[in-house]
């Protein structure tokens, strides 16, 4: 187990031997297991351990080096920290990261359980039985092409020449099951389900069969559907992964960069319809990946990003909040140039506001398009100029019956979606991103296959 303290000791006294005033060091460690089968017998089973360590050092003028190791011995700290001195020569002046200046607040008390890491043998077992239960549903699911069973264990460390200490511990599993069914004379049609867990005896895998079969048999009755605009209702992991390719929006580095939406002055324009909230919140209860900190040390706490329609908060590392005036928020990764980017994402309508329409219902709805995933996301997002073009699987509803959708795209441009949003449908479902109701969005682009 790393230990912060040591290592912040080591770290000082190797910086004081170098001369180096100011430095951090942000580390990681764990155990990786997992398992993939293919019809009945074993795929591939994998074990690992890994770590990795990050050095910075600043030099007098402001200019910082930066260095990557995996050797966390004293020896590799000591190299470590005389390559990221050495590097510091060639450092940017012109927009230097510095040491959080929230590195030192106490952090909000962050409970996640730790469990121990289950025979790699029991992670086979589990993931057979669940490929055979789901081959068994329906005789045109003749294989499950993609699939694995997976648990890992970690922890990361920040500290710093200001005294910081931080250290975290986590444990992870997630079961992935993929089917692929084949009738004569039909295209073979796909889908999966996802569970995820902080330990494999957590996980609920016959949830995740039963959702991977009654998708793939919804798609066996497909048609074509005719080019044209359609309202459509997105589901809510497909909503999440469209904001998600555009989160540039209330990225403050890609606000810098002009790579973003937004600019300087957004903040507080309206960016989607009045019953819209959105945040960001990276400690929530059902996010099995949260941290109490981020890259740079600063705590981690939910950040609304859209209130009541309007943008309210961008995401900051310590180099942006410094340019804007603002305090960092927790959404910065240590690397060469340091990055920002969401967590956990959260939408959920405005208190006191009607959520749209609440006679839409997408089990009653007819000639609506239901976008139950998006595929393709890093190529047909045009994250700087606001328009997509994605392939998606889902069903035409017709008088409250589905039918599935051979092949289509839908296309569009997110700063329209977010304002001719007509309804936020249910309450707010846990996905693996995030939380999110069905969300209803009128007239986008549906091209069919020709």
């Amino acid at each position: 187990m790393l230990n912060p303290q040591q290592l912040h000791d080591q770290l000082s006294t190797l910086a004081k031997q170098e001369g180096i005033n100011q430095w951090d060091l942000g580390a990681a460690s764990g155990t990786d297991l997992s398992v993939q089968v293919d019809r009945g017998e074993p795929k591939q089973l994998k074990g690992a351990q890994r770590s990795a360590v990050t050095v910075r050092a600043w030099t007098s003028d402001g200019r910082v080096g930066i260095t990557s190791s995996t050797d966390l011995s004293i020896e590799g700290l000591a190299q470590a920290l005389k390559g990221a001195k050495e590097a510091s020569v060639f450092g940017d002046l012109e927009e230097p990261p510095g040491l959080s200046c929230r590195s030192l607040e106490p952090l909000i008390p962050l409970e996640r359980p730790r469990l121990a890491l289950q025979p790699i043998q029991n992670l086979l077992k589990t993931l057979l039985d669940a490929e055979r239960q789901l081959l068994d549903l329906h005789p045109a699911i003749n294989t499950v092409p993609y699939n694995g069973l997976s648990e890992r264990n970690g922890e990361s460390v920040y500290i710093n020449s200001l005294g910081s200490q931080r250290h975290h511990l986590s444990s992870s599993s997630a079961c992935y099951l993929y089917a692929r069914a084949e009738q004569d004379g039909r295209k073979p049609r796909s889908a999966g389900a996802v569970r995820l867990a902080y330990g494999s005896e957590q996980l609920d895998v016959q949830a995740c069969i039963k959702e991977a079969a009654e998708l793939t048999i919804s798609h066996l009755d497909y048609s074509a559907i005719d080019t044209g605009y359609y309202n459509c209702v997105f589901s809510p992991e497909a909503f999440l992964d469209l904001i998600g390719a555009f989160s540039n929006i209330f990225n403050a580095r890609s606000v810098l960069d002009g790579l973003s939406l937004s600019n300087r002055d957004s903040l507080g324009s309206t960016l989607a319809v009045p019953f819209l909230n959105l945040w960001d919140d990276p400690l929530h209860k059902s996010n099995l990946g949260a941290s109490a900190f981020d890259g740079e040390g600063t705590p981690t706490a939910p950040l609304t990003l859209i209130e009541a329609g309007n943008l309210a908060h961008f995401l900051h590392s310590e180099g942006t909040a410094r340019q804007f005036g603002v305090a960092p928020t927790g959404h910065a990764g240590m690397g060469s140039k340091v990055s920002v980017g969401p967590d956990w994402f959260v939408v959920a309508p405005t208190p006191g506001i009607a959520a749209g329409d609440a006679q839409l219902n997408r089990h009653k709805a007819d000639g609506v398009v239901w976008i139950d995933s998006l595929s393709a996301l890093h190529a047909g997002v045009k994250a700087s100029q606001g328009s997509f073009s994605l392939p998606f699987d889902g069903w035409l509803v017709k008088n409250g019956e589905r039918i599935s959708i051979e092949a289509a795209t839908v296309a569009g441009d997110i700063r329209k979606v977010l304002k001719t949003i007509l309804a936020l449908e249910g309450e707010p479902l846990v996905t693996p991103g995030g939380m999110c109701p069905y969300v209803w969005v009128e007239g986008l682009s549906i091209t069919g296959e020709t």
